[in-house]
């Protein structure tokens, strides 16, 4: 597990929000996804490359509620993911194929959960999963287990990169909470960028 701080450059953090903003709005942009039990998360969700099924928690091409095909990963997003693996060396480099794009609110959270849903191969090699964060500081939690009284509390900022592999791939993680005003100014004057976070989190089926 490797935490690179503030590595993501002011100018493609901006960038990146902006291509966010663009495919949002599109045909298999910005939805809120539910658990089985029909209750919502708190977030808005877009998958790339593939779409992933929360309620069946599988991978496809398309969303079953809509049909709505996933949109292609900018190269631009690629770029940058694999620069960071490449600068976290003890991992293994990954052809991301999967960005799951999230957005939180200020009330925005996400309960401690495993990422386990890719191939028995892709697991099985531990290759890493990259998460990018922009916007408003989060109180990111990640254990052994689901238990989140037990679990080490760190924040992700802004251009902050955390990447999971090898032993931790299948480390319990969540966000507890989203911390208020935290923004960079200067990304709000750029791009006007409203309160929340966006979370971008890479992965090779």
């Amino acid at each position: 597990m490797v935490l690179l701080k503030g590595f993501v450059k002011p100018e493609d953090q901006i960038g990146m929000v902006s291509m966010c903003r663009q495919l949002g709005k599109g045909l298999g942009g910005f939805y809120r996804p539910s658990f089985k039990n029909g209750a919502k998360l708190n977030l808005w969700m877009m998958s790339l490359g593939k779409n992933w099924d929360p309620t069946l928690r599988s991978y496809g091409p398309t969303r079953p509620f809509d049909g709505a095909q996933a949109p292609t990963i900018p190269d631009a997003f690629k770029m940058i993911a694999q620069t960071a693996n490449s600068t976290a060396s003890e991992f293994p480099q990954i052809n991301p194929d999967i960005c799951i794009v999230n957005y939180y609110t200020n009330s925005g959270k996400l309960g401690l959960h495993q990422d386990k849903d890719e191939s028995k191969s892709s697991l099985a090699k531990g290759l890493p999963f990259i998460s990018i964060s922009i916007g408003d500081t989060a109180e990111f939690l990640f254990g052994d287990t689901r238990d989140k009284d037990q679990a080490t509390k760190i924040n992700l900022e802004s251009g902050d990169v955390l990447i999971l592999g090898g032993e931790s791939r299948l480390l319990f993680h969540g966000v507890s909470h989203v911390k208020t005003d935290t923004t960079p100014t200067w990304l709000k004057e750029a791009i006007g960028l409203r309160p929340g976070r966006i979370n971008l989190t890479f992965r090779q089926y």
